[in-house]
C-alpha cells in the first residue's frame, strides 16, 4: 500500500480551494487538524475567538469527511493530545507513517519559523505550499515595493484594481473617474444613526460542545462568551456576505468613520473574521460588492470604500508584514515605554469613549476600524504606551486578529512605531475629533472642550504633549505645519499648563484613576 501524504490544515486555513486540500488523494491521504493549547493560549485570546475557530474547524473537518476525505481531528481534550502543532504532526507521522507532510504557509512568523525547525525533526520531507487565497503573492508585493522608501497603500491599491479588474472601465480608467472616494466617507453621525439587524445562527451540537469546552477550559479567559452569533461554516458565511451586500453595504460609505454610543457595528461588514479564517475568499467578497454597485443597489463611494479595505489595505498589510519581519516586530521609533493600562483589559475608566469601545471589544471580540485606530490606538499613541504590549492586546482581543494583519496595523498605523513606513503622519487626535465623529462625549466625566483642569479630557493635553515630545521628528512633516504653528501661538504659559496636565493624566493612568 502506498504511504499516505499527511496534509496539515491550520485553524485559519478553512478553505477547500487551497492546494493542501484540492490536490489531496481522497483514497489515500490523511488530513490533520488539531486544537492545541499552545495556539489557544500564546496570547490571552478572547473566548469568542477561540470558540469561533474551534467550532469552524470542527464543522470544516466534518464537511471534508462528508466529501470523502480521511480526517484525523484532534480535539483539545483528546487523550494523548500533545497540545502543540509540532507535537501533533510528529505524533501523526509516527502513527501513520506518511511519505511526506504538506502544509500551507502559515500567517504568522513564529509558525513559519516553527515549521522550518520542524523540518529537521521530521523523518520525512515537509512541503510548505503558498497560501493562494491572497490576491498578491510575496514576490509580486516585493516587486512593487522595490527600493521605495515609503510604501503608500494608495498606489498599491491602484495596481491591485488594475490587476484584478475591480471597479475598472474598458478604457483602463477607474469607475467614476476617481480611484478613491474616501473624502465622501467621513461624515459625523447623524441623529438616529443605528445598526441594522444582524444575522444570528442557530447553534448545533458541534457549536454547543465547543461553547461548553471553552467555558470549562478557559474560565479566566478574556471577554464574554455568550451570546454567540458567529457563522461557523462556509454556507453561513456566504449568507453573511449576501446579507451585507443587500442590506448593509448601501449605507456603509457615508458614515464608515462615525461612532455611536451603544452601536458596536453600525454599517460595517463583520466579514473580516470569516475572510481571515478562510470561510470566505477576498476576491469573491470584492466581486459581490462591485456587482451590487453595478446593479444600482449600492452607491460607488460605499462599494469603493469597502473594496479598498480588502483589495487594497488587507493585501498591502500582509505584504508589509512578510517583507519586514522579523525585525518589524521590534520597531519602536517613538521610544514609547509606558505599560499598557489595566483598563484595556478590564474596561474600568472614566473616559466614556474608551469605556464604550472596550465594552464592545469585551462583548463582541470586535470593534470597527475607526474605534481601533482613533480611540484605543490613538490613546496608546499619545500616552506613549509600549508598542509590544499594545500589539499583544490587539492580537488577543479581536476575532479577526492574526499577526500578519494585526501587527502592521498596530505598529504602523495606530502607533507610528515603524517610523512612517506605512503612514506619512501619526494618527494622533485630541478630544475634538472624538467629539465630532461620535456622541461618546455626552455625559462623560471629562469635557472634550476643556484641556486643563479637573474636567479636562485626557486626549487633549496628551495630544499636545505627544506633539511637543516628538517635535524634532514631526516638526518638518509637510502634513503637520498647522498643528505646530498652533502650538507655538499658545505661548509658554499655556504650553506649560498643558504639559503639566499631561503629566497628571499619565500619573492617573498608572495609578488606575483615569
Amino acid at each position: 500500500m502506498t504511504p499516505p501524504v499527511l496534509r496539515v490544515i491550520l485553524g485559519d486555513q478553512l478553505s477547500a480551494r487551497l492546494d493542501v486540500v484540492a490536490a489531496a488523494d481522497r483514497e489515500n491521504d490523511v488530513i490533520l487538524m488539531a486544537e492545541v493549547m499552545a495556539e489557544a493560549s500564546y496570547v490571552r485570546h478572547h473566548v469568542k475567538k477561540i470558540a469561533f475557530l474551534f467550532s469552524a474547524m470542527r464543522h470544516y473537518a466534518e464537511a471534508l469527511r462528508q466529501s470523502g476525505f480521511t480526517v484525523r481531528y484532534v480535539q483539545l481534550d483528546d487523550p494523548g493530545n500533545t497540545q502543540s502543532l509540532d507535537g501533533e504532526i510528529l505524533r501523526a507521522v509516527e502513527e501513520l507513517g506518511p511519505s511526506r507532510v504538506v502544509v500551507t504557509e502559515p500567517g504568522e512568523w513564529r509558525l513559519s519559523e516553527g515549521f522550518e525547525a520542524l523540518r529537521l525533526a521530521l523523518p520525512v520531507p515537509l512541503d510548505i505550499l503558498p497560501d493562494t487565497r491572497f490576491l498578491c503573492t510575496h514576490d509580486q508585493f516585493n516587486a512593487w515595493a522595490g527600493a521605495r522608501q515609503e510604501l503608500r497603500m494608495e498606489f498599491f491599491y491602484r495596481e491591485m484594481r488594475r490587476r484584478h479588474s475591480i471597479l475598472m472601465e474598458p478604457d483602463g480608467k477607474p469607475t467614476g473617474g476617481r480611484w478613491n472616494f474616501d473624502a465622501d466617507n467621513r461624515k459625523p453621525p447623524k441623529a438616529g444613526l443605528t445598526s441594522p439587524p444582524r444575522l444570528s445562527f442557530a447553534k448545533d451540537a458541534i457549536t454547543l460542545d465547543v461553547l461548553d469546552l471553552v467555558r470549562t477550559r478557559f474560565p479566566d479567559g478574556y471577554g464574554q462568551l455568550e451570546p454567540f452569533h458567529f457563522a461557523v461554516t462556509r454556507r453561513q458565511a456566504l449568507r453573511e456576505l449576501e446579507h451585507f451586500a443587500t442590506e448593509i453595504l448601501p449605507r456603509f460609505g457615508d458614515y464608515q468613520d462615525a461612532m455611536v454610543k451603544g452601536e458596536a457595528f453600525l454599517n460595517h461588514s463583520l466579514l473580516s473574521a470569516y475572510i481571515n479564517a478562510g470561510l470566505l475568499y477576498p476576491l469573491e467578497v470584492c466581486e459581490r460588492a462591485e456587482a451590487a454597485f453595478r446593479a444600482g443597489a449600492v452607491p460607488l463611494n460605499a462599494a469603493e470604500g469597502f473594496i479598498r479595505q480588502i483589495l487594497g489595505w488587507r493585501e498591502y498589510i500582509r505584504g508589509v508584514y512578510w517583507r519586514f519581519m522579523p525585525d518589524y516586530a521590534a520597531r519602536n521609533a517613538l521610544q514609547a515605554s509606558e505599560a499598557l493600562p489595566w483598563f484595556y483589559w478590564g474596561g474600568e475608566t472614566k473616559m466614556a469613549c474608551m469605556a464604550e469601545v472596550l465594552a464592545h471589544t469585551h462583548e463582541h471580540a470586535y470593534s470597527h476600524h475607526i474605534q481601533r485606530l482613533m480611540i484605543t490606538g490613538n490613546f496608546a499613541l499619545i500616552a506613549g504606551i509600549d508598542p509590544a504590549a499594545v500589539h499583544e492586546w490587539y492580537l488577543a482581543v479581536y476575532a479577526d486578529a492574526y499577526e500578519w494583519v494585526e501587527m502592521p496595523n498596530t505598529l504602523g498605523m495606530a502607533l507610528h512605531a515603524d517610523g512612517g513606513l506605512l503612514a506619512s503622519k501619526p494618527y494622533a487626535a485630541s478630544g475634538n475629533y472624538i467629539n465630532k465623529m461620535s456622541n461618546y462625549c455626552r455625559g462623560c466625566a471629562y469635557d472634550p472642550k476643556v484641556a486643563v483642569g479637573e474636567r479636562a479630557c485626557p486626549f487633549n493635553a496628551l495630544y499636545w504633549d505627544f506633539l511637543a515630545r516628538h517635535r524634532e521628528r514631526f516638526g518638518g512633516n509637510a502634513r503637520m505645519p498647522y498643528v505646530y504653528s498652533t502650538w507655538d501661538r499658545m505661548g509658554e504659559t499655556k504650553q506649560a499648563a498643558l504639559l503639566d496636565q499631561a503629566k497628571a493624566h499619565l500619573l492617573a493612568m498608572r495609578e488606575g484613576r483615569l
